[in-house]
């Protein structure tokens, strides 16, 4: 795991240093502390979450919803989705300007595959992915996203799973909003399915804060590039 001073955020093609003490010299070793170690982290990537979260929310719809479209398009020519039968998407909460993925919901429909979207138990908190046949079923269950009904069928194995995040680095590690939701479901699911994150172009970072709960993802596409992320050793 790298430590966690020097950690950078990238906005617009600028890169940001975040407020964390610098590391310690040879000459004056110091041993860090698990616990502050992780209260850095947690602080590192709520601050990127912050900058990040506000940035996206100044890009104009139209920006957003060109951009979402080149998303769509790549996404839709990745090998893994060509061949997927059974594939997870989200529903963009549009007023958070996150990425539109509605028309490669209608793409894939076209292709004849099964597609699947998150929902999660009122009670446990466990987050699943249940099969929805028509967008107007998806609903605001009372955590701020559209969800699928609670009785839809629950997929028991995926070819693909999209993955939102509001910050990502080339390692695939990613900042959601920070409830885990996706750390803890993915590991259920993948493998054998391929996991991609879909994000903007100012939203790649040069280095998520990660820890040892954290799940990277084996792709990520944006509006200008694709990125495949090399096998952990």
């Amino acid at each position: 795991m790298p430590a966690p001073w020097g950690i950078r955020a990238v906005c617009q093609g600028a890169t940001t240093p975040l407020a964390l003490p610098p590391p310690p010299s040879q000459d004056s070793p110091m041993d860090i502390d698990p616990e502050a170690e992780k209260a850095m982290r947690v602080q590192a990537k709520a601050m990127m979450r912050k900058r990040t979260r506000a940035l996206r929310a100044s890009i104009p719809k139209n920006a957003i919803a060109a951009r979402s479209a080149h998303i769509v398009e790549r996404l839709l020519a990745h090998p893994a989705v060509v061949a997927a039968k059974r594939v997870a998407l989200f529903f963009p909460i549009v007023e958070k300007n996150e990425v539109d993925l509605r028309d490669a919901d209608a793409a894939l429909r076209a292709r004849g595959v099964a597609l699947f979207y998150p929902s999660i138990d009122p009670d446990s908190r466990v987050m699943v992915f249940r099969r929805v046949d028509d967008l107007g079923a998806l609903a605001e269950r009372g955590l701020g996203f559209a969800e699928p009904p609670h009785d839809a069928e629950e997929a028991t194995a995926l070819d693909v799973v999209v993955v939102p995040a509001i910050a990502v680095d080339a390692r695939g590690h990613r900042i959601g909003y920070g409830a885990g939701f996706y750390d803890r479901a993915l590991p259920r699911y993948a493998p054998p399915a391929i996991t991609i994150v879909v994000a903007f172009d100012f939203q790649l970072a040069a280095e998520v804060p990660d820890s040892k709960d954290d799940v990277p993802v084996d792709f990520v596409v944006t509006d200008s590039k694709l990125l495949e992320i090399p096998a952990a050793t």
